[in-house]
């Protein structure tokens, strides 16, 4: 049986500041429950409502009832589990061949589509500006399913990051290079920008080269794609070559 306490501090771990404040967040369901163990998050302890299908011996697991995940899930239809884990402390920053920047991404289920995608693509490493949505968001880790297990995100000051990069930073604009003609440099930074601003002029001054997805169909109603749908298409681009 879940307390009144115990409640309470699951509950207040949508926000960022008491996800720092108790060093917690919260992952939803068996499956992506299962992929912890081979990742750097540590368990502190599951609730399920079916705590054999789990089958865990590693950390605690408490038997609760409907009701009571209800209260502590960010779902809106609970799953079966909900772990609590430990904030994992933020990795060193070090030049990958290819990966993501972020300047700005806000929504939750962009990040972690884009989580996804690097995943997907073998891409292990994702750069944020200090103000895109935070990592540890409910619907960001639900949204990566699973794959924030296996892609470091780490979060700096973007200007002197890209100022000091040894890989060609590289990002999207209209009058940019067709994505379909472009060759891809052995190492590179692509950069996304805000939803609806897009990058930040201090940080499209440091692009090195500018790409652009064109636009095949007749309406001129669609102004643009969605950002996470953006990078889907180049990463896919990209690799073909």
């Amino acid at each position: 049986m879940l307390t009144a306490h115990t409640i309470k501090v699951l509950q207040s771990l949508d926000k960022k500041k008491f996800r720092q404040k108790y060093n917690l967040f919260l992952v939803e369901g068996n499956k992506i429950i299962c992929e912890l163990p081979n990742s750097n998050f540590k368990i502190k302890e599951i609730f399920s409502t079916d705590p054999q299908k789990l089958d865990r011996t590693d950390c605690p697991v408490t038997h609760v009832s409907d009701n009571e995940l209800k209260k502590v899930s960010f779902l809106q239809n609970p799953k079966d589990s909900v772990a609590v884990c430990y904030l994992k402390p933020e990795e060193k920053l070090e030049d990958q061949t290819i990966q993501f920047v972020l300047d700005g991404i806000q929504d939750p289920g962009n990040l972690g589509t884009i989580i996804r995608l690097a995943d997907w693509f073998g891409i292990e490493q994702i750069i944020c500006s200090e103000d895109t949505v935070d990592f540890y968001n409910p619907k960001v880790i639900q949204a990566s399913m699973g794959s924030f297990t296996r892609v470091n995100v780490v979060y700096c000051d973007l200007v002197d990051y890209l100022s000091n990069t040894e890989n060609i930073n590289i990002g999207t604009d209209m009058e940019g290079e067709n994505i379909y003609r472009f060759e891809r440099p052995e190492k590179m930074n692509l950069i996304l920008g805000n939803e609806g601003s897009g990058m930040r002029p201090e940080t499209e001054k440091l692009l090195q080269k500018s790409i652009s997805i064109p636009r095949f169909g007749k309406s001129q109603s669609t102004e643009s794609l969605n950002v996470s749908m953006a990078a889907g298409i180049i990463l896919g681009q990209l690799f073909s070559k």
